[in-house]
């Protein structure tokens, strides 16, 4: 159940959801990380979240409405899927991957993404969207035979690498 914010300030409501470091990790590692299962988001993470932490985090998301979790009972392995509103905060995290390679000291091979999705073009940012709502909501992509821009992402990511600078 979702509470009532503090006040009707729209940064304040967005804050009051997104404004904790473990939350944007999180999402972080569903969004780009296609990361939908707890044991994945916990053993996977650079930052290595503690189990209780993480369980608290995906409760939160999920009562916020950014993600979903499927009807799976306790043993079984449930499902996180990013909702409208999950996917909707991409934007928000290459803004904040932006600011971080310019205010922050980052590692090259860490930084590439932000670096790609900051200098890249908008449209890669919207295809990316379309693509998680493909993989999280079932909406197909206006054009499903072209390579993904999480593919595209990843070719970027590999030659960056392999030249040693962090740069594609």
């Amino acid at each position: 159940m979702r509470e009532e914010p503090r006040s009707g300030c729209a940064i304040n409501a967005a804050v009051e959801v997104l404004g904790d470091p473990w939350t944007l990790i999180v999402l972080r590692d569903v969004i780009f990380g296609g990361r939908r299962h707890f044991r994945d988001l916990l053993t996977r993470s650079e930052e290595g979240i503690a189990s209780n932490i993480l369980a608290g985090r995906l409760r939160k998301l999920v009562e916020g409405g950014l993600l979903s979790r499927d009807g799976a009972t306790r043993g079984q392995k449930a499902t996180y899927t990013l909702t409208e509103a999950g996917i909707q905060t991409l934007p928000v995290m290459v803004a904040l991957g932006a600011w971080g390679l310019r205010h922050r000291p980052t590692t090259p091979e860490l930084a590439v993404r932000a670096r790609i999705l900051a200098e890249g073009s908008p449209h890669l940012v919207d295809e990316l969207m379309d693509e998680l709502r493909e993989i999280h909501l079932g909406v197909t992509r206006e054009s499903p035979k072209s390579p993904t821009a999480s593919e595209r992402l990843q070719q970027a990511y590999e030659a960056a690498i392999a030249t040693g600078d962090g740069r594609p």
